[in-house]
């Protein structure tokens, strides 16, 4: 599983390594320069342009910051396969990022009853059940906790539940867009937990939203007192509506639906509350017919983003980059196909490598023109290794509708187009 042995010539397409590539990127841009030399003056990069010409647009336009309009096609998209949009989601553009942090205007998006309109002067939060103390918080009083920021992914439970049969996204946003990464700041679970006072019998905790679904959900209390966090900001700003302004429950490394929107009551039990209480609860389907409960972590997982579905090659030095995640620590390790798993090459980690955190991955790559079969494989610091369709498949059947972290694969026809394909 673990074979990183580096195939010189496989699929017509040697690998290239850093010193290489970029000598012969600055021997191309080189060659560039000399051919609009001979061509005209305006055609050249140190012409004056138009925009040294006359000035550009004020401050304050507008007051909120906007992307340039020339990324107006950088958006979340949605899915189209719900009847309707206040129950649904929308996707990351995963090929359009760069680095591990998804700006706030481009998170993927999942509701269960629309996205409410809350004041934050009028929220409540309720701790009560098997807590010595039952309180009820203001955001005045959150926000008073000493607080902490934390740069985590979350990935919904069915990100890539639409590939499992066959290959139907045709990019990375709709293969693997309901996944997101930022920094996130607020007061750690376990301290508000303390004001409250756990009794010994508490084992399981409900978290419940104000939307109109009543979203709620059964959390170990291992959990709660381990890393979870009540969050109030997202990369440096209250958190959006749509991200649950202006309170939610932030499980790193759990699968997103656990993580509440709009939380409004933290209940304590001695026992899981599906079976009273919990309005949604996800299983696994197995390929014998049974279900499994509880799978609460996200595996590790990975993407190449570049090259990716619905790009256009050329012939030439390129860089091969993506991401990966564990919800069960750091990153160790990514390998990168381009012969469909034939060899591998190990791919170098961006730094910073954090825990449940998104990690880019980059790899120098020279296409030459034949069709090749890209895959990623990651390695987390458990030891667990990204299987391949194959092997899940083997083990989960195709009945399956979450947690699908098999290796994806891109195939680059000989023209250039590149593809998603099961390899």
């Amino acid at each position: 599983m673990r074979n990183t042995a580096t195939s010189q010539g496989s699929m017509g397409m040697p690998p290239l390594g850093r010193r290489a590539w970029l000598k012969r990127t600055a021997l191309a841009s080189g060659a560039l320069l000399a051919r609009a030399a001979h061509g005209a003056p305006a055609e050249l990069p140190l012409a004056t342009p138009e925009s040294t010409r006359k000035l550009g647009a004020p401050i304050l336009n507008p007051e909120y910051g906007l992307p340039s309009p020339h990324e107006s096609e950088v958006l979340r998209r949605p899915t189209d396969v719900t009847p309707t949009q206040y129950s649904s989601w929308s996707f990351t553009p995963l090929q359009d990022l760069s680095g591990i942090v998804t700006p706030n205007g481009l998170f993927f998006e999942r509701h269960h009853g629309g996205v409410p309109d809350i004041a934050p002067d009028a929220h409540r939060l309720a701790v009560h059940g098997l807590v010595k103390q039952p309180l009820l918080f203001t955001m005045d009083d959150l926000v008073r906790f000493p607080s902490v920021s934390r740069f985590h992914f979350l990935e919904c439970s069915g990100n890539g539940s639409t590939e499992w049969a066959a290959p139907r996204g045709k990019t990375a946003q709709f293969t693997h867009g309901l996944l997101s990464c930022c920094e996130w700041t607020g007061v750690p679970l376990a301290t508000v937990l303390e004001e409250a006072g756990i009794k010994p019998e508490a084992k399981w905790i409900l978290a419940e939203g104000a939307d109109a679904a009543a979203m709620t959900r059964s959390i170990p209390v291992e959990k709660a007192l381990d890393d979870a966090l009540l969050v109030y900001a997202q990369n440096g700003e209250r958190l959006r509506p749509e991200q649950g302004y202006p309170l939610r429950l932030l499980l790193p490394g759990f699968e997103g639906n656990m993580n509440i929107k709009w939380l409004r009551r933290l209940k304590l039990g001695d026992r899981p509350f599906y079976s009273r209480e919990e309005t949604s609860k996800y299983t696994d389907l197995l390929r014998d017919g049974r279900a499994r409960e509880f799978s609460f972590v996200m595996e590790a997982k990975s993407v190449i983003t570049s090259p990716s579905g619905g790009q256009q090659l050329s012939r030439g030095p390129r860089e091969i980059s993506g991401v990966a995640w564990s919800g069960r620590g750091r990153i160790t390790r990514v390998d990168v196909s381009t012969d469909g798993g034939k060899s591998w090459r190990e791919a170098a980690l961006q730094e910073p490598v954090m825990k449940k955190c998104l990690t880019r991955f980059r790899l120098p790559w020279r296409w030459v023109g034949a069709p090749a079969i890209l895959q990623s494989r990651a390695v987390d610091e458990t030891g667990y290794v990204q299987p391949s369709r194959q092997e899940l498949v083997a083990v989960r059947g195709l009945n399956s509708y979450y947690h699908n972290n098999s290796i994806q694969s891109w195939q680059v026809a000989q023209g250039g187009e590149v593809a998603n394909v099961h390899a």
